[in-house]
């Protein structure tokens, strides 16, 4: 069949797309299991939790977390996040807990260094497990977030994180100068190797209500938290959080949450270039496996492509509620047994 008046394109994209190998030489984003990091909530109970909220995460005690950081390590991924479930009758108003030598997280962390050494930790500083109230700071009789008292407390909160061994601490609470004033103090302590991991870039999202459940925290919380986290509606404002914490001796940064938010972490990486992480809050997580479980997604498909954008975007890792299944995952399709 002839097409006289029909100019056929030189340039043709579809042939680098024709085959599965040309796909993979042509890929422009790769994607390894080193690059997530894993959330671990932790129970002071004995027996190992399912989360109704999160389809498939656990809360686990700590006679089980060594069967976890053995599977961790198998899969490659370098990290877990730990987030404690405070009981009710812990939880103070001067959040006394957060402190205490031999609580949940620390013994935690004890455990972790005896059994994966070389595996990193990333311990949030914040009060919300704590606080009775359910936020990241003290709240007055106004219901008013106190800045400067919250501040106070978030450093000796991070002492207390580097003293138990924590490989990255993680300010997530969002009050002004947290940064400057936990890196002044660990620099006094004599703790200079210490990283500081900010939540730079944390905006008052709606997708946070799985995660508020999984550490006890959702119950307690009366009032939002617009009044410290940043307005969906504002990114300018997210590269200057960035440069301000950046400036006061953070080390990385944190844009959460991530899959509603790749605009900000494009920026942010583009702009400063340092290391820059995504988070896939929970909400976006139950939200896939929720259209998964009625057959309207196909949900390794999906968390595979929702990893490809983000690290599109220019993040460096991403903490994500995925991650053992991301990791299975990338060890299927490059065919390795990681059992």
């Amino acid at each position: 069949m002839s097409y006289p008046n029909y100019s056929f394109p030189k340039v043709r994209f579809r042939r680098n797309r024709m085959h599965a190998s040309l796909r993979k030489l042509s890929a422009e984003t790769q994607f390894f299991p080193e690059q997530v990091i894993l959330p671990v909530f932790l129970t002071e109970n004995q027996a190992t939790e399912d989360l109704d909220s999160l389809p498939g995460v656990k809360r686990w005690s700590l006679q089980d977390l060594p069967q976890l950081l053995e599977t961790v390590l198998a899969l490659k991924i370098q990290a877990i996040a730990l987030f404690p479930q405070v009981p009710d009758a812990k939880k103070t108003l001067a959040c006394d807990e957060a402190y205490r030598e031999t609580n949940l997280i620390h013994r935690a962390l004890a455990i972790v260094q005896r059994e994966a050494p070389n595996l990193a930790t990333i311990c949030d500083v914040a009060l919300d497990p704590y606080n009775p109230f359910g936020h990241d700071g003290f709240v007055d009789e106004h219901g008013r977030i106190l800045n400067d008292e919250t501040v106070e407390a978030l450093v000796k909160q991070a002492l207390c994180l580097s003293n138990a061994g924590a490989t990255i601490v993680a300010p997530s609470d969002m009050m002004d100068g947290r940064i400057g004033a936990i890196r002044d103090a660990l620099e006094q302590a004599g703790q200079t190797e210490q990283v500081i991991l900010s939540y730079a870039a944390k905006y008052a999202s709606a997708f946070y209500g799985p995660f508020r459940d999984a550490i006890g925290s959702a119950s307690a919380l009366k009032t939002d938290k617009a009044s410290y986290q940043m307005n969906p509606a504002n990114s300018d404002e997210a590269l200057r959080e960035v440069a301000a914490d950046l400036q006061e001796g953070a080390d990385m940064v944190m844009v959460k949450p991530g899959m509603l938010y790749l605009d900000v972490v494009h920026r942010v990486k583009r702009e400063f270039g340092v290391p820059t992480f995504a988070y896939h809050v929970s909400g976006e997580f139950a939200s896939l496996k929720a259209a998964a479980r009625n057959g309207w997604l196909d949900y390794n498909n999906c968390i595979w492509e929702l990893m490809t954008s983000f690290r599109r975007a220019g993040a460096d890792a991403v903490l994500t509620y995925a991650a053992l299944e991301l990791s299975e995952l990338w060890h299927q399709k490059n065919g390795i047994s990681w059992r």
